[in-house]
């Protein structure tokens, strides 16, 4: 009661900078310094240099359209249908998924060739999706990087300068990590959001196992951003089993992966 009653005085004392936030992921009232508008621009300002140094997107338009696609699936049931959702496939060879605040996912070619079929990939994005509705990417970039320095580079005139601290904060948010909470969330939530665009969520399952075996052969740049999948993987199907009706009569799609991804990679 009484942490409830400190957040709800510092929401209030800084409402005019920010104001309180409640997560539509866990019910909790979060405090945040970056309000939902500069989320947004600040993932427009930064999405480009996350292709540049992430080796462009992936010159084929159309698979980029079936990646954008499946992710705008998951984000349409999420808790946040609302926002302009930007999911790009970028051309770099490792393993990897991260978000943007406002709504911009990215997947490697790494990880697509890694992917065996449509629920896999809407596994992963939907993971991200939940990350940026729990807005859990600004929550870190406030914490690690801090927010002026953030706010400056959006706002404030471009310069040889600020181009550098771009680069800078760029490097930082691609090395980013979340809590173990946040991940759980993110992953749980994920789930929900491929149940109710019709994917069969044991594509998230059989996701984490195929990075966890890759991981064993070579270690994989996802987890230097995300905790292990072995605890995940127990907690995933444990909420599938509890939580789900006959998933497996639920999409898959292999061969349309392959059609639009795999074959075109």
């Amino acid at each position: 009661m009484v942490r409830k009653i400190v957040l709800l005085s510092l929401c209030f004392i800084f409402s005019l900078l920010a104001g309180c936030f409640t997560n539509p992921i866990t019910g909790k009232d979060e405090f945040m310094l970056i309000s939902e508008q500069q989320d947004i621009e600040i993932g427009r300002k930064y999405a480009p240099e996350i292709e540049k140094q992430m080796g462009g997107r992936i010159p084929n338009q159309a698979l980029q359209s079936y990646v954008d696609s499946v992710g705008k699936k998951v984000a349409g049931v999420s808790q946040r249908p609302d926002l302009d959702y930007h999911f790009v496939a970028l051309d770099h060879e490792s393993t990897n998924a991260f978000a943007l605040p406002g709504g911009y996912v990215f997947v490697t070619k790494g990880m697509l060739e890694k992917l065996d079929s449509e629920a896999q990939l809407a596994a992963v994005l939907a993971h991200e999706t939940a990350h940026v509705v729990a807005r859990d990417t600004a929550a870190a970039m406030s914490r690690d990087i801090g927010i002026s320095l953030i706010l400056s580079t959006v706002t404030g005139e471009e310069t040889s300068k600020t181009i550098l601290i771009v680069e800078d904060i760029t490097n930082q948010i691609l090395a980013m990590s979340y809590s173990r909470g946040d991940e759980k969330a993110a992953d749980l939530a994920g789930l929900d959001y491929m149940f109710a665009a019709g994917y069969n969520p044991y594509g998230m399952v059989e996701t984490m196992q195929m990075l966890q075996d890759e991981n064993e052969f070579r270690p994989i740049e996802f987890f230097s951003t995300h905790p292990n999948p072995k605890n995940r993987i127990q907690y995933l199907n444990e909420k599938i089993l509890l939580s789900y009706f006959q998933p497996e009569r639920l999409r898959t799609a292999e061969d349309d992966y392959k059609k639009h991804v795999l074959d075109r990679l």
